[in-house]
């Protein structure tokens, strides 16, 4: 019998190489849905190169700059968090030299995204018809608050503007209706980077079957009112979007809620199938609850949901957050600990180092120590 290999020695499979490695994209972009986008295809592999204006620069290098970025004369954490991996260089676009280099760059690119105000790069003699001339494959993507055309065309937004006009804001509300101010950029985030990179592969891929490029228009505000499908089905259901605190996914039942614990933590009660609500009902010692389902009958937002809510929030009140998770986070019942950007960050699902330490025999109570409170 042959063997393939000598005695003694192992094979392994070679590295696979990035998916979108070669692929070449200009990021004329700044602030956060275009940074992000021009990021994620960077981490996929992309060679981006990232076009400031020439002086400062892109604005947020100095965006929640901290004094001693400022002292040691680098950009804050905001620009290298979002332009890690990227090249860079300046060109002044209002200059024809700036121009001319911007075009050859573009006839050799796969990509190009920008986030200028619609109708900015037409005046500078660079927007997509004129570069489309010189590389008929190039996927042109224009990131904007409200698109390159329609009745806002020319509004200036961010954010917290894009959420409100799409209808999300006024879902983001406490109990009493008051809309809440996320620290998270939905429109951003969701409506201009995550949109951007889905729409640009879509067109490379239409690309590497022969097709040619395309200007890909996103829309931060459409895209998150598209998106806001809860709300939506609400209005075909009954006219309206469910009120804080008066439907299935916001407050409305007692088995997908939000409890307080006893050192003024949130508990996280996610037990929307009935399956996950009952294990959970058993581990409290309440199997008389199990039944009191959505799924089996309970009216969402009604008495008795409002009364169990409450019975429940007694209970939780009762005991520490870790404690709650020492119990309930083994019986997956779909219950977690509502954590702090800085404990996220130390948890063993984003840190590999703390899944290390937690493998490596500490024991339970020493690992609910390290990752919460």
């Amino acid at each position: 019998m042959s063997s393939a290999t000598s005695s003694g020695a192992s094979s392994s499979p070679s590295p696979v190489p990035p998916a979108l490695q070669g692929l070449r994209v200009l990021d004329l972009t700044r602030l956060l849905p275009g940074p992000v986008a021009a990021l994620r295809l960077a981490e996929l592999g992309a060679d981006v190169l990232k076009i400031e204006a020439p002086g400062a620069g892109d604005p947020t290098r100095a965006m929640m700059q901290s004094s001693s970025d400022r002292v040691a004369g680098r950009p804050g954490a905001f620009y290298r968090l979002v332009n890690r991996g990227k090249r860079e260089t300046r060109l002044d676009l209002k200059s024809e030299a700036g121009r001319n280099v911007l075009r050859a760059l573009a006839a050799e690119a796969d990509v190009l995204i920008e986030s200028f105000r619609p109708g900015v790069m037409e005046r500078l003699g660079v927007g997509y018809e004129t570069l489309r001339a010189a590389n008929p494959r190039l996927v042109y993507c224009a990131i904007s608050g409200y698109g390159t055309s329609g009745p806002f065309v020319d509004h200036p937004g961010h954010d917290l503007n894009y959420i409100g006009y799409a209808g999300v804001l006024d879902q983001l509300a406490s109990r009493d209706g008051t809309p809440i101010l996320p620290n998270f950029q939905i429109a951003d985030l969701l409506g201009g980077a995550l949109s951007a990179v889905t729409q640009i592969l879509a067109a490379l891929w239409h690309v590497s079957r022969g097709g040619a490029g395309r200007f890909i228009d996103v829309s931060m505000a459409h895209v998150t009112h598209a998106h806001n499908i809860v709300s939506q089905v609400g209005l075909v259901n009954d006219g309206a979007a469910p009120a804080a605190g008066g439907g299935l996914l916001n407050g409305g039942v007692p088995c997908y809620n939000l409890y307080r614990t006893l050192d003024n933590r949130w508990l996280a009660v996610g037990a929307l199938e009935l399956k996950f609500w009952e294990t959970l009902c058993m581990a409290l010692d309440r199997p008389e609850w199990a039944t009191r389902h959505w799924s089996l009958g309970q009216a969402i937002g009604g008495p008795d949901a409002a009364a169990l809510t409450q019975e429940l929030a007694d209970m939780i009140g009762k005991r520490a957050l870790e404690e709650w998770v020492r119990l309930l986070e083994p019986l997956g019942c779909c219950v977690s600990p509502v954590l702090t950007p800085a404990e996220a960050a130390r948890h063993p699902l984003f840190d590999p180092q703390a899944l290390a330490a937690a493998s490596g025999g500490e024991n339970e109570a020493e690992a609910d120590d390290r990752f919460i409170g």
